[in-house]
């Protein structure tokens, strides 16, 4: 069967994508994904990300090369792989950025992108349910949220007295209580905003893939791995799978019109540069064809890198304890009779936006808070005292990495390194927020549950320690963009054009996180589905005047 659509990953990017591909009766659309489906507990439970960012049935295990801004360590790096991609594993937080990340994407060049050109799209994709103490205050406010898409957006119910005890230290800071940080503007405290409906997870599989799975217009490929792009000069003609490396049966899909590349910041460059497609120097030395130059594949890679504090709680119980034994039977029994539970939070509940600099209020850093600490060392694994945790990161890092094949095995993990702390004003920035986060830890608000700060220690006091804290500390956001980077021709290192079709190719675009120019103030999940939203108006509006 020849295809109008293939889309290779099914994640944030691709289940909007054939959602919206496939509306068009005519249009044969295929989505592709590596990973298996997403019929599992630890998926629909918002607490099972505690497993599935960890799993190996459903996420792809990659790990950053060492580097001196994560003090010689590798750092895991979860992605999605499974239906639904990254949002059926990840936080579930619903963030869209400021409208100054938007408007410096339009101003690097790239028309139509502005935040007054995306705020429709980021409303046609939600379905905003406000708590009834946070509804909205005037018409503006309500103007801005979407009422009527498939993703469900809520706000958290949980309350938490250490949650909110760190609302009031915020607040006693400065910070301005601002309910919708998706709205008006992003500064100030609040409980978040998340995927969730009633008590599970609204993965982009759930919310626009299970609606549509039926149409016949659309086939759905699953436990598929992308081998190889076929090629007829400038132009893609087919793409080349197999089940696993352990069942190399090949299959082959014949494209009449377009392959998108929705495989994520770490797979779409790899399958690009695996298609001889990228920098030269790169794809000669691992005895790849070069089909074409394009030196910025794999270039610019960004992500938030977050440093998490820990304090011994007191006079309170933390979902430390919650999670354990009789507790945690007992929370199990409140969630399947749909009473406030555990295992319907993620693992931030309250956010910060705030600034690291008085005379430039930016919004340059994030502050996020959880009644919750992790082992140290350990991924996913909760400490076995009463804990919480303050973790701070920079907002729009300068730092920049890469992503490169080590060979021509399409099973080869690629090489990742962001570069993190490697510029000086990330440095800083940091230090400022581990600054503001301890001070949070040591307020008048919180000293009734705060016994005392368990990582770093008190003794931590330099900028030097505390960029050194950094290092040995941080880690992943999971927010990684940029690596296919959207620019104007006289970008030489962009990938895409502002219609992400790949430069020097007929029908061959990129449409995931990879071709942020920059990287969002926020989560990224929201802004992925946003951009795969406005994708498909762009490719239906070609079609449409190609039939002209």
């Amino acid at each position: 069967m020849d295809f109008d659509y293939v889309i290779i990953g099914a994640g944030s990017a691709g289940c909007v994508l054939a959602n919206r591909l496939s509306s068009k009766p005519q249009n044969k659309v295929c989505l592709i994904e590596a990973g298996p489906s997403d019929i599992s507990p630890y998926i629909d439970i918002p607490a099972g990300f505690l497993k599935t960012v960890t799993s190996r049935k459903y996420n792809w295990l990659y790990e950053t090369e060492p580097s001196l801004g994560t003090n010689g360590r590798s750092i895991p790096t979860p992605r999605g792989k499974v239906l639904g991609g990254s949002s059926s594993i990840n936080g579930l937080i619903f963030n869209r950025g400021q409208r100054m990340d938007f408007d410096n994407w339009a101003q690097r060049g790239n028309a139509g992108w502005s935040f007054a050109d995306l705020l429709p799209h980021f409303k046609s994709i939600e379905t905003y349910i406000p708590l009834k103490s946070n509804s909205f205050r005037n018409p503006i406010e309500q103007n801005l949220r979407g009422n009527a898409g498939e993703m469900v957006v809520s706000d958290l119910s949980w309350r938490d007295p250490l949650c909110d005890a760190f609302i009031k230290a915020a607040i006693s800071m400065g910070m301005p209580l601002n309910n919708d940080y998706n709205g008006v503007n992003e500064e100030g405290v609040s409980y978040v905003q998340r995927t969730v409906s009633g008590s599970r997870r609204m993965s982009a599989s759930k919310a626009f893939l299970n609606p549509i799975k039926n149409r016949k217009n659309l086939k759905i490929i699953t436990n598929a791995h992308l081998t190889e792009l076929l090629f007829n000069n400038c132009k893609v003609v087919g793409i080349v799978y197999e089940k696993s490396r352990f069942n190399p049966k090949k299959a082959i899909l014949k494209v009449d019109g377009e392959v998108i590349l929705s495989a994520g910041s770490i797979n779409s460059p790899q399958i690009l540069q695996l298609s001889g497609i990228g920098s030269g120097h790169l794809l000669r030395s691992l005895n790849i064809n070069v089909r074409k130059e394009l030196p910025g594949v794999g270039e610019n890679l960004r992500d938030h890198y977050a440093t998490r504090l820990t304090g011994r709680a007191k006079n309170v119980k933390t979902i430390n304890e919650m999670s354990r034994g009789f507790s945690l039977m007992g929370e199990a029994i409140k969630y399947a009779f749909g009473r406030p539970s555990i295992l319907a939070l993620g693992p931030t509940l309250v956010y910060c936006f705030w600034h690291s600099n008085e005379f430039h209020r930016n919004n340059d850093l994030q502050i996020s808070f959880t009644p919750a600490s992790y082992a140290l060392g350990r991924q996913a694994q909760l400490d076995r005292f009463p804990g919480f945790s303050i973790a701070s990161w920079v907002q729009r890092p300068e730092s920049s990495g890469w992503v490169k094949i080590k060979s021509n095995d399409p099973y080869e993990k690629p090489r990742i390194q962001p570069n993190y702390l490697s510029a000086i004003e990330d440095q800083k920035i940091s230090i400022k927020g581990i600054k503001i986060s301890r001070k949070l830890m040591n307020s008048k608000e919180l000293s009734p549950y705060f016994e005392y700060e368990v990582y770093p220690g008190k003794e931590i006091q330099s900028d030097d320690q505390l960029l050194q804290i950094a290092r040995e500390r941080s880690n992943t956001a999971y927010h990684l963009v940029g690596s296919c980077r959207m620019g104007p021709v006289s970008d030489r290192t962009s990938v895409v054009d502002s219609q992400l079709r790949v430069r020097g190719f007929q029908n061959l675009r990129v449409v995931d996180a990879s071709i942020m120019p920059n990287i969002t103030s926020g989560n990224i999940n929201a802004p992925v589905m946003m951009l795969s939203h406005l994708s498909s108006k762009i490719i239906l509006e070609e079609l449409k005047q190609n039939y002209l």
